[in-house]
């Protein structure tokens, strides 16, 4: 089973410290955000005249304000991530799958782009009520985030739109894709070991069972634009931590494990996907039953560490 949310145990005086560390830091981040809004509005001038430049303009500011969420806490919180498995090639075009556990994943990932200098790149499938709110929201329409309500029937057009778009434009792109579809709990995975066991499925105890659909029309849709698909496991040693926490410095250490399958090793067929796709849950699940008994992944090939 998924591990307990991480512990608060910092005394009043370190809380105090956090909100007067942490508090400043978040208003000067949402003003900065606001403020590549404004910037990110005012390059749709560059739209009729050059879109690769306001492509690249737009990339530059997603950079630009994850890249400081990812040093703060390398930085000024000494977050170390320590990275196993498989090392891939920089600016590489690719689908990305994870499991997801709390918010600090996505994080985990922006550090992991930068490193492979795609951070700038990343696309996230983003639920639609997030798209008109100012800051997140606005910022990545400016991206070509594909936008989503969670219903295959409403989502499918549109999500191909955004991929014709990114394939015709020749767009760079990591896309981020949390398969399971929410975060994990235990709760949720009791309801998700129901559900397969009622269709005959591999009982899985540390992750859920993987939403296939919009995965295969990632595959389809993007074909050729992408070169591998990577396969994240991320894990924490003492509880999953909320965003507070991580922001506020309680995380020391988080572990991922990287996976990389080339495309053209992948199966073409929707159905033979969808079970590629809960094969590598299966293993993904393996890998955190180790992780959980070792305290590491099978084996360290680097380490994202502050300098």
């Amino acid at each position: 089973m998924p591990l307990d949310p991480l512990e608060d145990q910092s005394s009043l005086a370190q809380r105090v410290f956090q909100l007067s560390k942490t508090v400043p830091l978040i208003v000067f981040w949402v003003l900065a955000l606001i403020g590549l809004n404004v910037l990110q509005t005012l390059s749709l001038v560059l739209m009729p005249i050059s879109r690769q430049t306001f492509r690249r303009f737009n990339s530059w500011c997603a950079g630009t304000w994850w890249g400081g969420c990812v040093l703060y806490a390398e930085k000024v919180n000494r977050t170390r991530i320590v990275i196993t498995g498989e090392i891939v090639p920089d600016r590489e075009n690719a689908l990305v799958v994870s499991n997801h556990q709390q918010m600090p994943d996505i994080t985990i990932i922006m550090a992991f782009a930068r490193s492979k200098r795609r951070l700038g790149d990343l696309k996230f499938f983003v639920k639609q009520a997030i798209k008109w709110v100012p800051g997140v929201g606005w910022g990545m329409q400016f991206i070509n985030c594909p936008f989503v309500r969670r219903n295959w029937t409403a989502d499918k057009n549109r999500i191909r739109g955004t991929f014709e778009t990114l394939v015709r434009e020749d767009i760079p792109l990591w896309m981020v894709s949390f398969v399971e579809g929410t975060r994990s709990t235990k709760e949720k995975i009791k309801r998700s070991q129901g559900f397969a066991e009622a269709r005959g499925r591999e009982i899985l105890q540390h992750v859920l069972n993987p939403r296939t659909k919009g995965f295969t029309a990632s595959v389809q849709g993007l074909g050729d634009h992408i070169t591998a698909v990577y396969d994240l496991t991320i894990g924490y040693e003492e509880g999953v931590p909320n965003l507070w926490q991580y922001l506020t410095g309680a995380v020391n250490r988080v572990h991922l494990h990287v996976r990389r399958f080339p495309i053209e090793n992948l199966p073409s067929y929707e159905r033979e996907l969808a079970d590629w796709l809960n094969t590598r849950f299966v293993e993904k699940d393996q890998l955190l039953d180790h992780f959980y008994q070792h305290g590491s992944f099978p084996a360290e090939t680097a380490t994202l560490a502050p300098e």
